[in-house]
C-alpha cells in the first residue's frame, strides 16, 4: 500500500475555507498513487477549544472525507472535533476528537483519541475515547493514534501484534518537535511497525507554532520520508511482509512481556 501524509496548514476554524485548501492537495496524493491518504489532527478547524466547535457524525468534516475517498477511490483520514450520536446535555455533549477513516466504497471507521492533552486544557472540551481500534485495509492492518497518544507507549504495545502500521495524526507543537521526532522513531523501533505521522504546520489561532516534521518510519526505524515545516506530500510505501520478516528475523516483540 502507498500512504500519503499530508502536511497542511489549517484556516482556523473555517471548515469551508481549509476543505477548500486542502481538497487539490488530496487530488496531488492520489495522483501519486497514494491508496490511504492522511490529514492531520482536527484538520478542519485546527486544534481549537471554542464552545461549539464539535459537529455530528454526519457533519461537514466527516463529509469532506467520504467525499474525497469516493471521487478519488482512495482511502482518506483525520480527526475532527464529533458529538456522538444521541448525547445528552452536559459532560455528554463534549466532542470527542475523532479520527475518521473513509473508504472508496462509503466505508467509515473511527476511533476516539485515547488521552486528552491535559496540558492544553482538551480534558475540559472534549471526552476521552475507550480504546485503540484496528481497521484492515487492503491487507494492511492500521491503528490509528491521535497526538498526545504517542506519548503513552502501553496502547501502541496492547495493539501491536495485530498493527502493520500506526498512523499518528497531530497538532504536535513545534516548541517539542524533538520529542515528536524521537517518538515516532521509537514506536516503530518497539513495536517493529511502520509508523506515519501526519503533523500540520502554520499558526493555530491561539498563536501556537507548528513545525510540521511529518515523517514516515519503517518497522526498523529507519526514516522512509520526512518534511520540513511547509506544506508539502509525503509518499512511502507500506507492506505488511516487511512488518512479518522483520518480527520474524529479530524476535523482540515475541519475548515481551504483558
Amino acid at each position: 500500500m502507498k500512504v500519503a501524509a499530508v502536511q497542511h496548514d489549517i484556516v482556523w476554524e473555517d471548515r469551508q475555507a481549509t476543505f477548500a485548501r486542502l481538497a487539490p492537495q488530496v487530488a496531488r496524493a492520489a495522483a501519486a498513487g497514494a491508496e490511504l491518504v492522511l490529514l492531520s489532527e482536527t484538520f478542519s478547524t485546527g486544534f481549537s477549544m471554542t464552545p461549539g466547535i464539535g459537529e455530528p457524525e454526519d457533519g461537514p468534516s466527516a463529509a469532506f472525507l467520504a467525499g474525497q475517498a469516493a471521487e478519488h477511490g482512495v482511502w482518506v483520514g483525520g480527526s475532527c472535533p464529533e458529538i456522538a450520536p444521541g448525547a445528552g446535555g452536559g459532560a455528554a455533549a463534549l466532542p470527542y476528537n475523532s479520527f475518521v477513516l473513509a473508504g472508496p466504497d462509503g466505508t467509515v471507521h473511527r476511533y476516539r483519541k485515547l488521552h486528552p492533552f491535559t496540558h492544553g486544557g482538551e480534558h475540559e472540551r472534549f471526552r476521552a475515547g475507550d480504546g485503540p481500534v484496528t481497521v484492515t485495509v487492503d491487507g494492511v492492518r492500521i491503528t490509528p493514534f491521535i497526538c498526545y497518544d504517542l506519548r503513552f507507549a502501553d496502547v501502541f504495545w496492547q495493539a501491536a501484534r495485530d498493527t502493520d502500521l500506526y498512523v499518528v495524526v497531530a497538532n504536535w507543537p513545534a516548541a517539542r518537535r524533538l520529542h515528536w521526532q524521537a517518538l515516532l522513531q521509537a514506536r516503530a523501533i518497539e513495536n517493529q511497525a511502520y509508523v506515519v505521522g501526519c503533523n500540520r504546520v502554520g499558526t493555530a489561532g491561539d498563536g501556537t507554532e507548528h513545525a510540521g516534521d511529518s515523517r514516515i518510519v519503517s518497522p526498523t526505524g529507519e526514516l522512509l520520508a520526512t518534511a520540513a515545516g511547509i506544506e508539502t506530500i509525503l509518499l512511502a510505501d507500506v507492506d505488511p511482509a516487511e512488518v512479518a520478516a522483520t518480527r520474524d528475523r529479530f524476535r523482540f516483540l515475541a519475548d515481551r512481556r504483558g
